[in-house]
């Protein structure tokens, strides 16, 4: 991985696509899983289109896995200039006016680019989970913290988190998991998807503003693309469905223009309302 922070984006590239082409044909069960959650979010479109972004995000995913070396240790100066920020006003804006800011990051495939990249204008936090291998523990969190990233164990007291947001320093937040049964249901694409109704209580608790925040890997390893949004309007509502529920349309919103390279093979939909169906086979 280290290595790999010496070879130019353009071989990454065709390096990650052909280990996502791979993983595709290879790894059925994650294929399916794939297939069923497109589908089921965009029911009308035609089995090829479904089959062509499915493919495409195995590639992206693939992509990812290469660009992670170049992302976690490559010169900083080298790291900006294939990174082009998109529509930065919104964040400008609440920071010049002293607000406290939680970024929106779903599970795109190169999430962790915004976060790494942001962190060097100003310490930006952000919540891991502790893995049980050292070694990749180590890498993650030094990845992660590698320039101003502030660290936050997802099990570690709430009012860590709050105390540092409330500090200044923006909150990266990575929302859109399966909740299991610390959930509440809440649309995504139409389906109910049991989601953590944690973002109105951190944003109320902190007195913040959310920036929806994605990362776009551009074609043929051109670089990367972080796009930063306007601020959620009317949020939080105090209501946990709600706000849940806004939280989920926005991420929609920022998946519609790059379906290909959000993160499908994650079992998403697999706690289901009761007396429901299981969602997957």
């Amino acid at each position: 991985m280290r290595l790999l922070a010496y070879l130019p984006l353009p071989l990454l590239a065709t390096l990650g696509t052909c280990v996502g082409e791979l993983s595709y044909c290879l790894f059925s069960s994650r294929r399916k899983i794939a297939q069923k959650n497109i589908q089921s979010c965009f029911p009308t479109w035609p089995e090829k289109k479904t089959a062509d972004v499915t493919r495409k995000c195995f590639r992206f995913i693939g992509q990812s896995i290469f660009f992670s070396g170049f992302i976690w240790w490559t010169d900083k100066n080298k790291l900006n200039r294939k990174v082009n920020i998109v529509n930065r006003e919104h964040y400008d804006k609440a920071l010049s006016q002293g607000k406290n800011i939680i970024l929106l990051a779903p599970h795109f495939c190169s999430l962790e680019l915004a976060g790494v990249v942001l962190s060097q204008e100003r310490p930006m936090i952000s919540m891991y989970q502790h893995t049980k291998n050292r070694l990749v523990d180590i890498f993650v969190k030094r990845g992660r913290s590698r320039f101003d990233g502030i660290l936050v164990e997802r099990k570690e007291p709430l009012r860590n988190l709050i105390r540092l947001i409330r500090k200044g320093y923006p909150f990266y937040y990575l929302p859109d998991q399966d909740a299991r049964d610390k959930g509440v249901f809440a649309p995504f694409f139409g389906i109910q998807a049991s989601t953590i109704p944690v973002l109105g209580k951190f944003t109320a608790m902190s007195k913040s503003v959310v920036i929806p925040c994605s990362t776009k890997i551009l074609d043929s390893g051109k670089g990367f693309e972080v796009y930063l949004g306007s601020p959620i309007e009317n949020f939080p509502t105090g209501d946990d469905v709600k706000d849940t529920t806004l939280m989920n349309r926005t991420i929609e919103k920022m998946v519609e223009p790059m379906p290909e390279q959000y993160f499908w093979v994650h079992k998403r939909f697999k706690t289901r309302p009761p007396g429901e169906a299981a969602f997957y086979d």
